[in-house]
């Protein structure tokens, strides 16, 4: 998997062919517009908000109507313009109804009353409060006539006849508004009633549904070729287009403007331009490129992480499952949904992820010996190819440990290889001298562990004083010897940081551990249930195991999803793909799909 490479292109043609060129880049799907006008923004083409806003409001309809197929009499953008006329009036009434019941349920205790005008109590004014009731005694001596006129079981409602506010009061006092209860619970009723009638005229429109999604993709498409016509530099009696293009499709933006008799203009991008990044992952380990662009995009000069984060997430995955029998489940839930994700392209890329996932977890999980928590008979088959104790701590951590050392080392590689082809060869010293310090660090750890011999224990720190000082010389190489010393002072102290990614990877071992100690702690209870009753201990022991095992397998599957990709996205991402970019999207048209209310 590679980041493809991509090439600027302009296109230039009569103004009043600028539509009719357009469309046929939009047919053509394999440009990424940047807007050459003022107006700011990507002009890549993103789906039309308001066709997506609309459709969501119709399908918020409980009781759809019968569903009409007659395409003459339908508007697709009569439907958009109304769902979203509704949608406006219904939130307004929405957001008015809610004040409206706050401010009646605030008011109800005063009563229904209207203040009197201004000047009309000889400058005297009323003033409300909302006292309770241990603070009540405070007020007995108020110099202004005050009247209790409501009570609950927490506060006093009191009333001050005073010309300016009071200022022995023991609370702020309430603002009631100038309108009375009973305008406000009328304006209530005609709010309810008006938002009936537009749930009713949402209901109306619900019958164009069906036709409504299958003309989306038709209203988003012009949503985007508006967009994009926005976005280009008009200049009577031209018009001019640019973005960017894979450097393999070429010859078909050729055959393109040869046929719309365009001029174009085709260069490789400048060193301060930073193109969007094309990710493409053929084969089954395409959904690998669907897992980085979940978290971020690399940018165009770095490298496509998508081979190792597929890999090592599938790795990590079993690791965490850890039983032979969970995996199957998975592969079976994968299966039901086979079909489902064969709809939409990510959902075929996705299939690939799955599949690729079973299989690592039946693999370890056969190797490590678990089935529903049950280990395989002594001296069967299944017997002989369990070589993986998850129960043997030391040897377990020992695995996760180098499982760790060597992500990262792949990590630091992949920097050099990207810096030696793009900055400079002595730019790549510096994640090799990463390289050494972490390989040595790891053979005078295995030395005193007694896994290799006494000589590591000498290779070992040489191996780390050599990268410190590729480290140090190096992280820096085009400063001078100052800022060159500084850059590799403040480097080396990532040491900690190369340290405790290391020890992340232990998560690997605790969870695969956590979830077949729980797998045999449920089978253990519900032998325990089984023998206490001998009427009901089998249905209780088959309850145990359906709800626990569902319960241990839910857990695993969800860690096994959320660490391993968090040790590819926060341990590995931070050693190689140290910036992030812009994903290509192509001014394309949607592919029409079919639909059922329910997706």
């Amino acid at each position: 998997m590679t980041i493809e490479a991509v090439r600027k292109v302009t296109l230039y043609g009569l103004l009043e062919d600028k539509h009719a060129a357009l469309e046929a880049l939009q047919s053509l799907g394999l440009v990424h517009l940047r807007p050459l006008t003022a107006a700011a923004g990507d002009a890549s083409g993103g789906p039309s908000a308001d066709a997506r806003r609309a459709l969501k409001f119709l399908l918020e309809e409980r009781r759809p109507r019968h569903q009409l197929h007659r395409v003459e009499h339908f508007d697709p953008h009569r439907v958009q313009d109304q769902a979203l006329r509704l949608r406006e009036r219904l939130i307004r009434l929405d957001e008015e109804r809610d004040f409206l019941e706050r401010r009646i349920a605030e008011l109800r205790p005063w009563g229904d009353f209207l203040l009197p005008p201004e000047g009309e109590l000889d400058g005297l004014r009323l003033w409300f409060y909302i006292v309770p009731h241990y603070q009540l005694h405070r007020i007995e001596g108020l110099a202004h006539p005050w009247q209790v006129v409501f009570r609950d079981n927490r506060f006093s409602y009191v009333v001050v006849l005073a010309e300016h506010e009071p200022e022995s009061m023991p609370v702020p006092r309430t603002h009631t508004g100038a309108l009375p209860l009973s305008r406000l619970e009328d304006r209530l009723e005609q709010v309810l009633v008006e938002r009936e009638d537009i749930l009713a005229e949402r209901a109306s429109l619900t019958r164009w549904l069906d036709l409504y999604v299958r003309e989306l993709d038709r209203l988003e498409d012009q949503a985007a070729l508006d967009h994009a016509a926005a976005r280009t530099l008009d200049a009577d009696p031209l018009f001019a287009v640019q973005g960017w293009i894979p450097a393999d499709a070429v010859a078909e933006l050729d055959r393109l403007a040869g046929e719309h008799g365009l001029a174009r203009v085709v260069e490789p991008p400048a060193a301060d331009e930073e193109p969007p990044t094309l990710l493409r992952a053929p084969g089954p380990a395409e959904g690998g490129a669907d897992l980085v662009r979940f978290y971020m995009t690399p940018g165009y000069r770095l490298w496509d992480p998508s081979t190792v984060v597929f890999a090592s997430f599938a790795l990590f995955f079993a690791m965490i499952l850890s039983d032979a029998g969970y995996a199957l489940v998975f592969g079976i839930a994968t299966l039901f949904f086979w079909k489902r994700m064969q709809r939409s392209e990510t959902g075929r890329r996705l299939r690939g992820l799955m599949l690729a996932l079973t299989g690592s977890a039946l693999v370890w999980g056969v190797l490590s010996g678990g089935y529903f928590g049950v280990s395989p008979p002594p001296g069967s088959l299944l017997d002989a190819v369990h070589v993986i104790h998850i129960d043997d701590s030391r040897t377990m951590m020992r695995v996760a440990i180098l499982i760790g050392i060597t992500h990262i080392v792949i990590a630091n590689l992949a920097d050099a290889r990207r810096r030696w082809l793009g900055i400079g060869r002595a730019a790549a010293v510096a994640p090799l001298g990463w390289v050494a310090v972490l390989a040595g660090g790891t053979l005078m750890w295995l030395g005193t562990e007694g896994v290799t011999d006494a000589s590591m224990n000498v290779a070992g720190p040489a191996m780390m004083v050599a990268g410190a000082l590729a480290i140090l010389l190096f992280t820096r190489p085009r400063a001078r010897w100052g800022g060159r010393l500084l850059g590799g002072v403040l480097a080396l102290a990532r040491v900690t940081s190369a340290f405790g990614d290391v020890l992340s990877y232990l998560r690997l071992f605790a969870l695969g551990l956590a979830s077949a100690s729980l797998a045999i702690a449920f089978n253990d209870l519900a032998a325990q249930v089984a023998d206490a009753s001998p009427a009901f201990g089998t249905l209780g022991a088959l309850l145990v195991l359906l709800l626990g095992h569902g319960l241990n397998f839910l857990l695993a599957v969800m860690s096994g999803f959320v660490h391993g990709l968090r040790l590819n996205f926060i341990e590995f991402f931070n050693w190689s793909v140290p910036e992030e970019g812009t994903p290509f999207r192509a001014f394309r048209k949607k592919e029409n799909r079919p639909w059922t209310r329910s997706s």
